[in-house]
């Protein structure tokens, strides 16, 4: 008798996503029981709130009674860890489902409400592990998104009030690729870069940003008789366009936005269907004079992007210290304007 080999596969799925529905349930009702031990606690506290040192005693207490019969989950530590986690997330409502606890646990060390939205929003949005969302907060998404747009618009194209705009909106610059495992000090040649991005491509898309697929690597076109060899293209489903990425390992300079805005070029002319939008270009290169990229293409153009990469994560310090540059320069302008 044949059978349809595809009933397997399909009953396989349905298994594997039941599995997956009821650890996340579990997962989430742990998550709840935490919220509300800590808001129970929070509450003795503040009927103490008068008496010095009540907090601390009260958490000591309860870790004392609780850890010898539940373990070390309800060390003091964590117990406190509790307490925090009601207090930044007053609201039983808003606790997400589709966020672990290990998530929340990273969420709750994030002071800046603006930020915690961002990454709450953006860990939903694109399914992110409990991994992906700690390299995210580590390498300072945030921050690195707001050296070239304001708070409200990452937040709103983080949690989807908005579609992106202007590539800016969902392109970073820098870009951190500390998961190539390259040296800082080491010499290599562009071809390495792009093979050791193709063998993390997965890693890269992520670093990219929201809606990149990967479409071909040294992709070539032909123009009157002379060959060409894009690095990298790429798709992106929210801009509606493709995104040509080319590597220099070095200084940029203007003849590189010359030939990356050739590929654009190109890509618009003969490459682009009616139905899509612009083609972007990222310069993805080792350093950049903010001045030649300004003078070399033209005022307000949103197609051509240079984008630094940094081989190990940056400081949250170095990040703000380039947002601060960011603010003044655009405070000096406003100024000269009026």
């Amino acid at each position: 008798m044949l059978i349809n080999q595809s009933v397997i596969a399909d009953i396989k799925t349905i298994i594997t996503h039941s599995r997956e529905q009821v650890i996340r349930a579990v997962d989430h009702q742990r998550t709840l029981m935490y919220w509300h031990i800590g808001k129970r606690i929070f509450e003795e506290e503040q009927e103490g709130k008068d008496r010095a040192d009540y907090g601390t005693y009260l958490t000591k207490y309860v870790a004392e009674e609780l850890e010898p019969e539940f373990g070390s989950g309800f060390s003091k530590r964590q117990i406190e860890l509790f307490r925090q986690f009601f207090r930044v997330f007053p609201i039983a409502n808003s606790l997400r489902s589709q966020l672990s606890w290990t998530q929340y646990k990273l969420l709750i060390r994030i002071d800046n409400q603006c930020k915690r939205e961002f990454y709450v929003a953006e860990t939903i949005k694109n399914n992110w592990t409990s991994r992906q969302l700690e390299r995210q907060v580590y390498s300072s998404l945030y921050e690195r998104l707001l050296l070239s747009n304001d708070k409200e618009s990452v937040l709103a194209v983080a949690k989807e009030e908005k579609l992106p705009s202007d590539p800016r909106e969902i392109i970073k610059d820098p870009m951190v690729l500390e998961f190539l495992g390259l040296q800082r000090e080491a010499s290599y040649y562009e071809k390495e870069l792009e093979t050791a991005i193709i063998t993390h491509l997965q890693s890269f898309l992520l670093e990219l940003g929201n809606g990149f697929t990967f479409a071909a690597r040294q992709k070539r076109i032909h123009i009157d008789g002379d060959d060409f060899f894009i690095d990298l293209v790429c798709y992106n489903r929210l801009l509606n366009c493709s995104v040509i990425i080319e590597i220099k390992t070095g200084k940029l300079t203007h003849q590189d936005l010359g030939q990356l805005q050739m590929y654009v070029n190109y890509y618009d002319r003969v490459e682009k269907l009616p139905r899509e939008n612009a083609t972007v270009g990222i310069l993805l290169c080792a350093g950049k004079n903010g001045s030649i990229v300004k003078f070399t293409l033209p005022e307000g153009q949103k197609q051509i992007i240079a984008s630094e990469y940094q081989t190990c994560l940056p400081t949250e310090k170095q990040l703000l210290d380039e947002i601060n540059k960011e603010v003044q320069n655009f405070e000096k302008k406003k100024e000269i304007k009026q």
